[in-house]
């Protein structure tokens, strides 16, 4: 069974640790303060997950899910995770990680700071734009009337397709943005963040998004 590396064991980070142990996977967990700190954490996941150091999750997983506030991406270990498909949660707030000029500007985007940190990685968006408890709730079967959806991102299709596959397994239809550079249309206060949308809506609402707030 396929073993999921997971950085940041915040609200999004343990919410999709849950929904991957019911759905069988691996999990190893981390966080920036210790891994003793996620006993309770992974007492509750059960023997399918286990909690570690960064760079233990990053090397572990077979894929990652890179979960931290961006102010400390460069924090995340590089070398273990070379050669792997990254999911990355993030999203800018400039009251949590301060301005980056760059960001506010709209010459760079979130994910590509963590692209450009992990040259060798593959990084594709992911569950960025869905509240952290909806991650386990609002999933449901494929074919579902109104089913919910969820934007995708990546200049790798094989980092996109596994996005796709792992919101389908979640209970959500993906709709891929293309590459990386266009994940800025399902960032913070954008007209895709945040709600609950079927696959059309979320196409009209990235097609509307202006580039910069």
């Amino acid at each position: 069974m396929t073993t999921i590396g997971i950085i940041g064991a915040g609200h999004i980070g343990s919410q999709i640790a849950r929904k991957a142990v019911e759905l069988g996977y691996d999990i190893v967990i981390s966080n920036s303060r210790g891994p003793e700190t996620l006993s309770g954490l992974a007492a509750e996941l059960g023997p399918k997950a286990r909690a570690a150091t960064a760079a233990e999750a990053a090397a572990a997983g077979d894929f990652a899910v890179v979960t931290v506030p961006l102010k400390n991406y460069k924090d995340i270990p590089a070398e273990p995770l070379a050669g792997k498909i990254v999911i990355d949660t993030n999203n800018y707030y400039w009251e949590r990680d301060g301005h980056i000029p760059a960001l506010d500007n709209g010459e760079a985007i979130t994910s590509g700071l963590l692209q450009e940190h992990l040259p060798e990685s593959k990084v594709a968006k992911g569950f960025n734009h869905i509240g952290a408890g909806q991650i386990t709730t609002d999933g449901t079967p494929v074919g579902t009337e109104n089913r919910r959806a969820l934007a995708t991102a990546s200049d790798y299709p094989e980092a996109a397709e596994l996005v796709t596959r792992l919101y389908d397994e979640f209970g959500f239809d993906a709709v891929n943005v293309g590459l990386l550079e266009e994940s800025w249309r399902v960032e913070r206060d954008r007209p895709a963040y945040g709600v609950r949308q079927n696959a059309q809506e979320l196409k009209d609402n990235l097609a509307k998004a202006p580039r910069t707030i």
